[in-house]
């Protein structure tokens, strides 16, 4: 019994560890003003078809990478930590330039704007997938998926709510947590390029 109690709660434990690098990386809140720009004029019944379809895109594309993500890594003899640590220089680029340079124009409206720009790059970018492989390395595929799943939900039920949540919060607000969240997700780089290297220099010591 205690032993199911402790395996519980490491999977709940793993689960947080996994949500938050990826709530951070895909910072809905951060977005919710470029999606409301993008569907700014359009009726309720396509707006919604436009979320449905930048959810679904979003999840196909992590799960796919997800799933050949590690594949490709073994034809092209790309290690994890060799991922981690070009990964944490990606994401803290990324970081960087959402603080210093964080505006972004206004997009054409198009038929599939729920797969470019909304599915990607603006809900599932390179932050993300980023994120999504080095969750799966540390915590595993099951609390990886979960999380990435929540994150999803959480992303379509902000958009829905879109106007009542940009309304609650003003522009000032949104572009504020926009910051905070780039000012952590750099610091998760930075962290990701720690263990990336602690992980070469044991698998060197271990080779030698």
């Amino acid at each position: 019994m205690k032993e199911l109690q402790i395996l519980h709660i490491e999977h709940w434990h793993n689960f947080l560890l996994a949500f938050i690098p990826l709530f951070i990386a895909i910072d809905v809140v951060g977005i919710l003003p470029i999606f409301m720009s993008l569907v700014d004029g359009i009726e309720k019944p396509q707006k919604t078809k436009i979320i449905n379809q930048s959810v679904v895109t979003a999840l196909s594309v992590s799960i796919g990478f997800l799933a050949l993500g590690k594949f490709v890594f073994s034809v092209l003899g790309i290690e994890i930590y060799d991922f981690k640590m070009a990964g944490g220089l990606l994401l803290l680029v990324f970081a960087i330039n959402d603080l210093l340079f964080s505006e972004k124009g206004k997009r054409t409206i198009t038929p599939t704007m729920g797969v470019v720009p909304l599915g990607i790059p603006l809900v599932v970018g390179p932050a993300v997938l980023t994120s999504i492989i080095v969750t799966v390395d540390t915590f595993g595929y099951i609390p990886t998926v979960t999380s990435l799943v929540v994150n999803l939900i959480i992303v379509w039920i902000v958009f829905l709510k879109s106007n009542f949540i940009y309304r609650l919060m003003g522009d000032g607000g949104s572009k504020a947590f926009a910051k905070v969240a780039s000012l952590l997700l750099a610091a998760i780089a930075v962290m990701m390029v720690r263990r990336g290297f602690m992980d070469m220099m044991l698998y060197l010591k271990k080779s030698s």
